[in-house]
């Protein structure tokens, strides 16, 4: 996927017999799907100017240019809708597209490698980046909090990381195995806050 879009919403199915969909926003403000111009499929290969006629539940009801069945709603199931970045608004100073994190090198205080994110998981509590760890089968869940994460540093491509004790394992140790499971569990659950 192309750093120069974002995944911002995604359809539902069909809302009703008219052509309607039922979107979900993945926007910080849900209602502004529809300002951010033409959206795309993730190949790029379809596009459709938004409408959003009203909110449901769980999401919006909205028309998409050129959907105008209920047959054409529902084989749009599924799809991701795409922005294209420089649509979207600038963020505050700590906040950032999930799009922008995946795919950043993690290293520790250090600078040893520990991973690359694979994925941003949304908690409710706090996000946890899921990382690729080399030599790994298994990722690693590490919790996105300032105290676990002081350093995202986008235009070197990398975060700064001091994960909690246990979660990663440099020895190789046997007796670790616990103690890594545990962390990653531990991760998922709930990080120590701030």
């Amino acid at each position: 996927m192309s750093k120069d879009r974002v995944c911002v919403g995604a359809v539902a199915g069909a809302f009703g017999v008219r052509g309607e969909v039922r979107l979900k926003s993945f926007c910080a403000d849900p209602g502004a799907l529809g300002d951010y111009g033409p959206l795309s499929s993730e190949d790029g290969k379809q596009s459709w100017d938004v409408k959003i006629t009203r909110p449901v539940k769980t999401g919006f009801a909205a028309r998409l240019s050129g959907v105008t069945t209920k047959e054409g709603a529902d084989a749009l199931r599924g799809i991701r809708l795409y922005a294209p970045r420089d649509a979207l608004p600038a963020l505050p100073d700590d906040e950032f597209y999930h799009a922008d994190l995946i795919g950043l090198e993690v290293l520790d205080t250090g600078g040893a490698l520990l991973g690359k994110v694979k994925a941003v998981l949304e908690t409710g509590a706090n996000d946890i980046l899921e990382l690729h760890v080399p030599g790994q089968r298994e990722t690693v869940l590490l919790p996105f909090t300032r105290a676990v994460v002081p350093t995202v540093d986008l235009g070197a491509g990398r975060i700064i990381a001091d994960p909690p004790a246990g979660l990663f394992s440099d020895d190789g140790d046997p007796d670790d195995e616990g103690d890594r499971r545990q962390g990653r569990k531990a991760g998922a659950k709930g990080a120590p806050q701030d």
